[in-house]
């Protein structure tokens, strides 16, 4: 549900960034953000949970479509790169902040409830810092004020060429304007038919789809889940891993910081591209190898515990066939498996009991 509210918050952002502001509509993400962890840490249901969720999802959309569009029009030219980089260190840096804290919670009374509460309090700063910042420039000049746009440039640009960007402001907005008072209204098919454009919309939009494909969204959302099905059982355990994987994610982020004004988009993009493939070929042969030559599972030493450890494999019509990684995924939460204490003893090396 959060990922549906997401969408739903995307969705209506553009509207609300041309209606409202950058500024404000951050002010909205961050106050549906507060709002859906208090509902979500204080719900008696599942019901009020999926409320809180969708909240939450609302703020998701609007704040990743709204924040790059602010840095981009609020910050130096000189150092935009770097900040749209730093935005997205931040989400990588929060969800591996979001692991520790987790970490710290999982023996502590009502645990989740702690997970999904904590939440509120970056929001909470977010929104106080957020009242402090200025609108986007570009946004008040569109709106016919230009005075307030021209004093917001003035404290974000040197002296020497406060000017200059005021100029470049003027003529950007202005042919902006006169293209959609023209009468030949621009359309999606004619757009399509202009080369740049059609390039930079591919590589945009393609971009964003294939980050989705390659399942890293997935992965950080259901890492502990994940670390669980390679037989890790413990969910301190399983969070402690997991921040391995959220470090690294945060870790590359750091690393674009620095070489994206440096290096360029386009050979930064080409070296993460090149190592993305690189670890999914790498996953899937793992994963491939893992699957195909697991241990099956030992009838003969399942029975010493009479086969009530795990209602799945005993209610299994195929349960002849289970291995080591169906065991994993069994819906029980009580299905796994260990070693034989006896396996070398009985000739049995590569088998394994249900439990």
């Amino acid at each position: 549900m959060a990922v549906a509210g997401a969408i739903i918050g995307a969705a209506v952002g553009g509207w609300m960034n041309d209606r409202f502001g950058r500024r404000r509509v951050l002010l909205i993400a961050d106050f549906l953000f507060f709002v859906g962890a208090v509902i979500m840490a204080s719900a008696p249901g599942a019901a009020l949970l999926i409320v809180g969720r969708i909240f939450v999802g609302l703020g998701v959309g609007m704040a990743s479509m709204t924040s790059p569009l602010y840095i981009s029009e609020a910050s130096p030219a000189k150092i935009r790169g770097a900040l749209v980089s730093t935005n997205g260190f931040l989400i990588t840096g929060g969800q591996f902040l979001s692991y520790l804290i987790n970490l710290a919670f999982t023996k502590a009374p009502g645990t989740w409830r702690w997970m999904v509460g904590v939440a509120g309090f970056p929001a909470l700063l977010q929104f106080i810092l957020m009242l402090l910042l200025p609108e986007s420039p570009r946004w008040l000049y569109r709106k016919g004020r230009e005075e307030a746009a021209k004093v917001i440039l003035r404290k974000i640009y040197p002296a020497h060429e406060v000017e200059q960007e005021i100029q470049d402001l003027k003529e950007s907005v202005e042919a902006e304007i006169k293209e959609e008072g023209s009468s030949e209204k621009m359309n999606i098919i004619k757009l399509l038919k202009t080369k740049a454009v059609r390039r930079g919309l591919t590589a945009g939009v393609g971009l964003q789809v294939f980050q989705q494909f390659v399942g890293i969204n997935t992965v950080m959302y259901y890492s502990p889940t994940i670390v669980q099905l390679a037989g890790f059982a413990s969910n301190r355990t399983a969070l402690l891993l997991s921040l391995v994987t959220a470090g690294l994610n945060a870790f590359g982020s750091i690393v674009s910081i620095y070489f994206i004004d440096r290096t360029g988009r386009k050979k930064l993009l080409i070296i993460s591209l090149t190592g993305v493939v690189v670890s999914l070929g790498v996953l899937s042969g793992v994963f491939h190898e893992t699957t195909t030559h697991s241990p099956m599972v030992s009838r003969v030493e399942t029975s010493h515990f009479s086969n009530i450890t795990c209602p799945d494999y005993s209610s299994a019509l195929n349960s002849g066939a289970w291995d080591c990684m169906t065991c994993l995924k069994a819906s029980s939460p009580d299905c796994g498996f260990c070693s034989s204490p006896t396996n070398k003893v009985n000739h049995m090396e590569n088998q394994k009991i249900q439990i």
